[in-house]
């Protein structure tokens, strides 16, 4: 049956193969400079129940290996973006906190769930993983967003959302056709599933043309 997930899945692959060259992810966005940091909500999968995360991630990366114009991303830093709060040296730590107790309050409402993730998806930027449900996941952002609302008067970044996991970025501008090569035959291998029970407040990173962090805080959703 179709679904919102599986309609931009294929929508995706057709962009992709009308793409003719990628893009070099690293390019430095407004406000980064080497040394800054940035406040973020993620989910990360670096706990023993993402395991099958990362075998799936492991056979898919060397499947890639060696393709021109990638950086493959250790599985440490495999995350979902979901909400960035500011520049660490722009967000107090009052409010630091009372934005984690905020959405504290409406996570513990929110249900935890299973993710699942794949097949493999590629565009211009990144190479990455479907994700879904979208809904439960929009659901976290939302709680998170919530509780950001509490403290400011104004919620940063766009309510519209689209989840996914990299697990590759594009470092380089170069003919997208040997990345399609090798991405293709690897999207018959089947997705995993891992547990969503939480959300994380990260203080991120990318001065070595990676995102690394630091969790600030963890924010448990509801079980059972």
């Amino acid at each position: 049956m179709p679904t919102p997930e599986l309609d931009s899945f294929t929508a995706r692959w057709e962009e992709f193969g009308r793409l003719e060259r990628l893009v070099n992810h690293w390019w430095w966005r407004p406000g980064w400079s080497v040394g800054r940091s940035f406040y973020t909500w993620h989910l990360t999968f670096d706990d023993p129940t993402a395991a099958p995360l990362h075998e799936l991630v492991g056979r898919l990366q060397e499947g890639l290996a060696g393709v021109e114009g990638l950086d493959l991303i250790p599985q440490r830093w495999l995350h979902l973006t979901m909400q960035g709060l500011g520049f660490t040296d722009e967000v107090s730590d009052d409010d630091v906190e009372a934005i984690t107790r905020a959405a504290a309050e409406r996570l513990a409402a929110v249900p935890a769930f299973e993710l699942t993730l794949g097949p493999i998806q590629a565009d211009d930027e990144a190479t990455g993983l479907l994700v879904r449900p979208w809904e439960a996941v929009n659901a976290v952002r939302d709680g998170i967003r919530s509780g950001i609302a509490e403290v400011w008067d104004e919620v940063p970044e766009n309510a519209e959302f689209h989840p996914h996991v990299s697990i590759a970025y594009s470092n380089a501008d170069v003919l997208t056709g040997p990345l399609r090569e090798r991405v293709a035959p690897l999207r018959g291998i089947e997705p995993v599933a891992v547990p969503i029970n939480g959300a994380q407040l990260i203080r991120l990173n990318r001065d070595n043309q990676m995102y690394e962090w630091e969790t600030v805080a963890e924010v448990a959703l509801r079980r059972g």
